[in-house]
C-alpha cells in the first residue's frame, strides 16, 4: 500500500507545503515551497466521492444507487464537501 499524502504538521496541525519534487527516472529534484491544490487539501474519502461524481458524469442519482445511499444523503455530502472546498478557498 502506498504511503498516505500528509497535509497537517504532525507537530501543530498547520498545513504543510510541498518543498521538494523530484523525478524517479533521471532524479532531477526541483526545490521551492509550494501549497498544495485543494484537491489534495480534501480526506480520502473525499477525493474518492469527487471521482465518483465525476465518473457518473456528475449524477448524484447514479451515485445514490452505486453507494446504496438515498438521494439527499449523496446530496448532503457534496454539500458538506463544497462547504470545505470554499473554506480552503478562502484561507
Amino acid at each position: 500500500m502506498a504511503p498516505k499524502l500528509p497535509i497537517h504538521c504532525p507537530s501543530c496541525s498547520s498545513s504543510l507545503c510541498v518543498s521538494q519534487l523530484s523525478c524517479g527516472e533521471c532524479n532531477t529534484i526541483v526545490s521551492g515551497n509550494y501549497f498544495l491544490p485543494i484537491l489534495l487539501q480534501l480526506s480520502q474519502e473525499e477525493q474518492d466521492f469527487i471521482l465518483q461524481f465525476f465518473m457518473t458524469s456528475g449524477s448524484l442519482k447514479e451515485m445514490a444507487a452505486q453507494m446504496g445511499n438515498s438521494y439527499p444523503t449523496v446530496r448532503n455530502k457534496l454539500d458538506d464537501i463544497i462547504n470545505k472546498i470554499n473554506q480552503l478557498k478562502s484561507k
